[in-house]
């Protein structure tokens, strides 16, 4: 089954606690703070692989999460990093936010990696803490959450050469001849169900080709298989454009093709096309004499069956690929989890007499205090006002006495 536009949901993990810890071994004279920082959260991190040619395994997996980091531990111990889960996905796959529909990255070589959910920072012990003025500080972090979202999964063929033309005009026993591919052949509309891709290797030369499933009129309007498939051309440099020459409508059929290529993309109908009229073998010359003089450009005659004309077309493809240029790929608008990367914009709300405080650096702060210590909560109100949360208060028209909700922690405001 080919599939090749999935969405699914991915959890960074979180990173782990620090500790509040202090060596008390018998011999050890001021001992100190021993709380060690805990572990980043892991990343879900997408792979390129040259040997996957669909998104299935996304049908039975929706949701992928990244491990935790470990909490610190005492003795100046650090907790140990989340795993990170590894995906491994074909080669042209894109990766989009579902919501905001931000481009993420793109995968376009084997090996390459692309982080879409980044795991949390790592709490600080109260090791981190200590310095000349608090030696012994009761401060300890919690890790940061990891990044969640919803992302849409996008497979774009990667080829240098894409074959055009209605069904069974002969590409798939083309793309079986000249490369490694193992299409399916029969004598029937729609034979291809998906895209082939085959590497083809010729006079010290390589390039990939792709076969996709047969046009057919009205395809850019969703008529057919066509639809589906047209995305899978975006990447590919020249055409091929096969003609059946047994049929007495070819040269009607090509104009159908390039109109449906000229309605999905006005820049896809420019690209280079060679005209291949394939099963010359079993066409009167007449015939085929008559045919190309309906064609302004230079046509090339083959049989995919008995292999004539092969190399000749091989040759052009290769002389053509040396002067045309890559696709140039989306530019990647992927950024890590960063604190500086945040909005700092801090959103005040009043409900009776309590005012909600929200914001993301507010969220950031809340989440990485430990409440259960109150050097932590100290800290944590002197983060609000170094932010300017305590200003905003006052401009929103607090008072001593009413209470400030942040993230469900409440206290009462006192000037």
């Amino acid at each position: 089954m080919f599939i090749d536009e999935v969405v699914i949901e991915v959890y960074g993990g979180r990173g782990g606690n620090g500790m509040t810890s202090f060596r008390r071994e018998k011999h050890v004279a001021h001992g100190g703070p021993s709380g060690g920082n805990g572990g980043n959260g892991g990343s879900v991190i997408f792979v390129g692989d040259s040997g996957k040619q669909t998104l299935l395994e996304f049908r039975y997996k929706k949701h992928i999460k990244a491990e935790n980091g470990e909490n610190g531990k005492s003795k100046g111990m650090e907790g140990a990093n989340g795993s990170n889960q590894y995906i491994k996905v074909p080669l042209g796959t894109k990766v989009y936010d579902y919501e905001t529909n931000d481009f993420l990255g793109e995968i376009t070589y084997h090996d390459q990696e692309l982080i879409v959910a980044s795991g949390g920072k790592g709490g600080r012990g109260n090791m981190s803490f200590a310095s000349s003025r608090n030696p012994a500080p009761r401060i300890s972090e919690n890790g940061d959450y990891g990044i969640e979202r919803k992302i849409k999964v996008d497979l774009r063929v990667l080829a240098d050469v894409g074959l055009l033309g209605l069904p069974n005009v002969g590409k798939s026993t083309f793309i079986s001849v000249v490369s490694n591919a193992k299409p399916k052949i029969a004598d029937y509309p729609f034979t291809t169900l998906h895209p082939n891709l085959g590497m083809v290797h010729h006079k010290n030369k390589d390039f990939v080709i792709a076969d996709l499933p047969g046009l057919i009129e009205d395809a850019s309007k969703g008529s057919g298989l066509g639809i589906r498939f047209l995305k899978h051309l975006e990447r590919c440099r020249i055409f091929l454009h096969f003609i059946d020459t047994t049929n007495s409508k070819a040269y009607d059929d090509y104009l159908i093709i390039n109109n449906e290529l000229k309605e999905f993309s006005e820049e896809l109908s420019q690209r280079k096309q060679i005209i291949v009229f394939n099963k010359a073998d079993v066409t009167e010359e007449e015939d085929l004499l008559k045919l190309k003089r309906q064609f302004d450009d230079e046509v090339y005659v083959i049989s995919s069956f008995s292999k004539i004309g092969i190399d000749e077309l091989l040759d052009k493809i290769i002389y053509e690929l040396d002067n045309i240029p890559a696709i140039t790929k989306d530019e990647e608008t992927h950024k890590l989890y960063e604190l500086d990367d945040e909005d700092n914009e801090i959103y005040i709300e009043k409900i009776r007499n309590t005012y909600y405080v929200t914001g993301n650096q507010v969220l950031l702060f809340y989440n990485r205090t430990n409440f259960n210590e109150e050097a932590s909560i100290r800290r944590f109100s002197q983060q609000l006002n170094s932010i300017g949360v305590i200003e905003k208060l006052k401009e929103a028209g607090i008072k001593d006495g009413d209470l400030v909700n942040v993230y469900n922690f409440e206290f009462e405001f006192i000037n």
